[in-house]
Parts: structure tokens; sequence; C-alpha cells
């Protein structure tokens, strides 16, 4: 019934930008937070970045004062800028939102995961 595709990815090199966008689509009540994690290959997959219905946004260290991240909860809309981009960001990088749906009769909070983009930036 709700599903997040996100859109964006693709090869940069150095220093290069890339804008990620995901897009969740459902009966949404109520955005409560949206994120972006990455999983690297042999790697852990990490929160790089979150926003919330307050619009408070929260980084990884990593990625601080690099990536910014936004929403609009209208369109239930959620975008990664990614600038400067390094190497080290080459990586699966999934959408994740904490969503108040409508289920049935039901109004419940659920997590929901897209299927992620990949983002490959070239030494």
């Amino acid at each position: 019934q709700v599903q997040l595709v996100e859109s964006g990815g693709g090869l940069v090199q150095t220093g290069g930008s890339l804008r990620l966008s995901c897009a969740a689509s459902g009966s949404i009540f109520g955005i409560n937070t949206m994120a972006w994690y990455r999983q690297a290959p042999g790697k852990q997959r990490e929160m790089v970045a979150s926003i919330t219905s307050g619009s408070n946004s929260n980084y990884a260290d990593s990625v601080q004062g690099r990536f910014t991240i936004s929403r609009d909860n209208a369109k239930t809309t959620v975008w990664l800028q990614m600038n400067s981009l390094k190497p080290e960001d080459t990586a699966v990088y999934s959408c994740a939102a904490r969503l108040t749906v409508y289920s049935g009769t039901k109004i419940l909070t659920n997590d929901y995961w897209g299927q992620g983009t990949q983002v490959t930036v070239s030494s």
C-alpha cells in the first residue's frame, strides 16, 4: 500500500554533486521522520541524514557540511543534495521513512524502506 521510490543516483567524479530524491506514495496520514541510509560493499549500513516533521536535520559526521537533506511534507518527498563527493561516498543509498498511514479503518505508524539507488564516485 505504501512505498518509497528513490531516484537520482549515478556515476560522478570526485568533487561532483548528485541530488537524490525519494517519493512516498500510498495512504499516508503523516510523515514523522524521513532519512537516507547508505551501505557500501563490505560495510555496515549507516545513517547519512535524517529530517523530522519539524524540519530538524541530523547528519553523519562523514557527510556533515557536504550533504543537505530537505523535505516537502505536502508532496511526501525528501531530497538529499550531495556535494563535494568523495570515493568513500560510493554506496547504495536507501530512503527510509517513519510514516503514519491508513490501514483499513486504523491509523498506524510504521517504518518503510525504498529499494535503493547506486551512487558511485570515481577518483
